[in-house]
């Protein structure tokens, strides 16, 4: 996710095992830079056509993830989007020492269709700076809300908080996330 260009969608194929290592990521590290509320629609990679909608497929080939073309993660791994939330959340970036080549791992078994998409690990955040947590606030409907404490816009999920925090907040100047309770 290198460009303001919509993200194009990348789903399993086929089951990818619970600790399986994708990477290492290529290029330049900046996962969840231009992370947005929404999902953007953007254009999909059509390598496999289904009715509705296509996205670019990857499978498990010989013990290594490929995609329908039979390239490596390598060639693809860049297009995983940044998961909004724990909940959409199927991989995460992790590094073997800080400052080390980043990998993705999977944090659960991923399932056939089902989308990847990527946060930091706890100990990647703390290397990079990134706010591990976001305290929720409830607005007049009840929603929860993210607020940024430095300049009070709000977000609807905690990783796109986190991500303006530290990629975009003119006002945070570079300062540790203040918590809440600050």
């Amino acid at each position: 996710q290198t460009s303001r260009a919509p993200a194009i969608s990348v789903s399993a194929e086929s089951c990818i095992p619970a600790g399986l290592r994708l990477g290492p990521v290529p290029g330049t590290f900046k996962l969840g830079k231009y992370l947005s509320d929404r999902k953007e629609p953007g254009p999909k990679k059509k390598v496999f056509y289904y009715a509705v909608p296509p996205v670019f497929q990857v499978r498990m080939v010989r013990g290594e993830l490929v995609d329908e073309a039979g390239s490596s993660a390598l060639e693809w791994i860049g297009l995983i989007r940044a998961a909004r939330n724990s909940q959409e959340q199927t991989l995460e970036a992790v590094a073997d020492l800080p400052g080390g080549q980043i990998f993705y791992r999977a944090l659960r078994d991923v399932q056939p269709g089902e989308e990847l998409t990527v946060w930091y690990s706890n100990p990647l955040a703390q290397w990079f700076d990134i706010p591990v947590t976001a305290t929720p606030t409830h607005d007049e409907k009840g929603e929860e809300r993210y607020i940024c404490w430095y300049c009070w816009r709000t977000f609807k999920y905690p990783n796109s908080l986190k991500a303006h925090v530290h990629f975009h907040c003119a006002l945070s100047h570079g300062r540790p996330f203040l918590h809440h309770d600050h």
